[in-house]
């Protein structure tokens, strides 16, 4: 498999553009297979994840023209073909057709789904909110997912999701929008890529109204039509530039952001002493004069950071910012909230010398600054193998990361990007 080697010691310094928001793509394209009509996708990233979606709505029937690298126009085919189960287990993003086929088949069969490895990916609330439309949802002994519409057209209604789930929202966002009647879904998540869902299915004709809430009213339409749409930016890719910018000393600037998206990662960094400033309508700069103290309370005690569904927060960010706290000076704790195994790769970062105690699954304390020293690792999820990287170029001498299809699995071109910010990094096939 494919690796990174990387000689820290160089601050990041530059300019770099982020991509579309991966969280965004897959579901958008997904949300594909509920119309006939051509649907016609700009600022999709050239990822992994993407590829693999790809594959699986041609294996659906889905007529696919790749305009350019970032353009896709899908037209949606039978919908019955069958799903090769290693690409189902590739990417997480495939139960992201649950909604869209079960709104349109009536049945649905899928394999256990795959990703990241970072803790418990429970389905619980995506069979609670399609049960409600008027489905029945099972899982075999072999872990295939089974769903079948009780009637030939889901019914619209009262929906309370057990948990702010983002794919569960927007599996039944999609059903929703084919079934018969209004539906009311409460406790939905509302991040950036619920939002950019959401402004899709308007746009190819659903009635949806409370977007960027919790409470989304939806009214089931007979037929969608297709439409174009461009993708929103991945304020995720942003906010771990931020981090590389932050804690390798060095100034960049980031083009193609959405202000809006990055209120709360702005109090997180600035939390850890690197802060940034906007520098047009859709840029931020990373100076490279930064405090790097990592702040206390009020009271003078230890802070906190910790992550929380949005506009808390982001979980995939943790890690990020768990790098940063070893360069900076001072004291810190890390939380996380969401995810059950998702702190156990800070054991790499204290094999390259990081001051961190492990308090549990979910907390750690980091200590700073502490010097790196390069190491073989192995990237566990997307945003911890990016994490890994940041902590290879902040550390002395030659780092060998492993695994890197998890960390391209969400991060396009990521080793011409770096090299363009003046980094040491070749890409070891």
């Amino acid at each position: 498999m494919a690796s990174y080697q990387i000689i820290g010691g160089k601050a990041a310094s530059g300019e770099v553009k982020v991509g579309g928001n991966k969280n965004s793509a897959l579901p958008c394209l997904a949300a594909t297979l509920l119309t006939d009509e051509p649907v016609r996708l700009e600022n999709v990233p050239d990822i992994e994840d993407v590829q693999v979606m790809v594959q699986l709505l041609r294996s659906l029937g889905s007529t696919i023209v790749q305009e350019d690298t970032h353009t896709y126009t899908i037209t949606s085919g039978s919908r019955s073909g069958a799903l090769k189960r290693s690409l189902v287990e590739a990417v997480r993003g495939s139960i992201l057709l649950l909604g869209p086929l079960l709104a349109t088949n009536e049945e649905v069969r899928l394999t256990p789904p795959g990703g990241d490895v970072i803790g418990l990916r429970r389905l619980d609330t995506h069979f609670l909110g399609l049960g409600a439309l008027g489905s029945v949802c099972s899982i075999s002994d072999e872990g295939e997912i089974h769903i079948k519409a009780s009637q030939s057209r889901l019914k619209g209604g009262d929906i309370f999701l057990d948990e702010a789930s983002v794919t569960a929202t927007e599996n039944v966002l999609m059903a929703a929008s084919l079934a018969q009647g209004e539906s009311i879904i409460s406790n939905a998540a509302s991040e950036p890529h619920v939002q950019d869902l959401c402004n899709l299915l308007q746009c190819m004709g659903s009635s949806i109204e409370g977007v960027g809430s919790n409470r989304l009213l939806v009214r089931g339409k007979s037929h969608l039509h297709g439409c174009s749409f461009k993708i929103g930016s991945d304020y995720m890719e942003a906010g771990s530039f931020i981090g590389l910018a932050g804690a390798s000393g060095g100034q960049v600037l980031i083009k193609g952001v959405e202000h809006e998206h990055l209120r709360m990662i702005r109090l997180g960094f600035e939390r850890i002493g690197i802060r940034f400033v906007e520098d047009g309508p859709s840029s931020i700069l990373v100076p490279r004069k930064q405090k790097r103290i990592l702040c206390k309370e009020v009271g003078g005690h230890t802070a906190k950071i910790d992550d929380a569904p949005w506009p808390g927060f982001p979980a995939d960010l943790l890690s990020i910012i768990t790098v940063c706290a070893t360069q900076m000076e001072g004291s810190i704790l890390i939380h996380e909230k969401m995810f059950e195994s998702r702190m156990y790769f800070v054991d790499w970062l204290i094999r390259m010398g990081a001051d961190i105690i492990l308090c549990d699954p979910h907390r750690a304390v980091v200590n700073g600054p502490s010097q790196l020293v390069g190491s073989q690792v192995s990237s566990p999820d997307v945003r911890a193998g990016m994490a890994l990287v940041i902590a290879a170029v902040c550390a002395q001498g030659q780092s060998t990361i492993e695994n890197i299809y998890q960390i391209e699995r969400g991060y396009e071109n990521l080793s011409g990007k770096l090299q363009a910010l003046g980094l040491d990094i070749e890409r070891l096939a």
